[in-house]
């Protein structure tokens, strides 16, 4: 019989590894205000918080019609900016919740599509430090700009910007500078990657 062991593992200055369970498959990963680690598992529709040595410190159970949450940042006011949806399901969207997980407080983002304002897979964020909201949009190859109350600015990165699809995101705020992992997948695998840069 095979186990696996989903975990987060943690790699210290001086390279030293040390590894926690997660109990679920852990997706999207970010740090917090007060440095605690969240991690998105979309499968059971949680945001799991845990300190920097791996101690769980609490389950956030999101509600039922966010399917497939990819990746969540905890924004300086405490709430939650939550990314979900996938190619098989109808909704894909962004949402603003409250502190406890519990309610939605804005939202971007409905029915699965490629128009303005529609998402296939919003997989990662980034947030700027005036919470500007940067959206990887995996199923249409490109990262879309939101502003803090969640409505539409512009498309920051567009298909015709990249090789494949965005995976990860990474903003270096002071600079301006968004890094994006883009990924080539074949049968549901992973092939090859990079990393891009962009000046935002």
């Amino acid at each position: 019989m095979l186990f696996l062991i989903h975990s987060v593992h943690r790699l210290g200055a001086q390279g030293a590894a040390t590894q926690w369970p997660v109990n679920d498959k852990p997706r999207g990963l970010s740090v917090n205000a007060a440095h605690n680690l969240l991690v998105a598992c979309p499968f059971v529709r949680k945001i799991k918080e845990f300190s920097s040595h791996g101690n769980l410190l609490r389950e956030l159970t999101l509600p039922d019609d966010v399917i497939k949450p990819w990746h969540a940042i905890q924004t300086r006011s405490g709430q939650f900016l939550v990314c979900h949806g996938d190619d098989n399901d109808t909704v894909n969207r962004v949402w603003k919740m409250s502190k406890d997980g519990r309610q939605v407080v804005l939202s971007h983002g409905g029915k699965r599509g490629s128009d303005i304002g529609q998402y296939r897979r919003p997989i990662s964020l980034a947030v700027d430090d005036s919470e500007f909201v940067f959206v990887a949009d995996f199923g249409n190859r490109r990262v879309t700009l939101l502003s803090p109350t969640l409505g539409y600015i512009r498309q920051v990165v567009c298909s015709d910007d990249l090789k494949w699809d965005p995976f990860k995101l990474c903003l270096d705020a002071q600079r301006r500078r968004l890094y994006v992992a883009e990924n080539e997948h074949k049968d549901g695998n992973f092939i090859a990657g990079r990393v891009v840069l962009f000046s935002v």
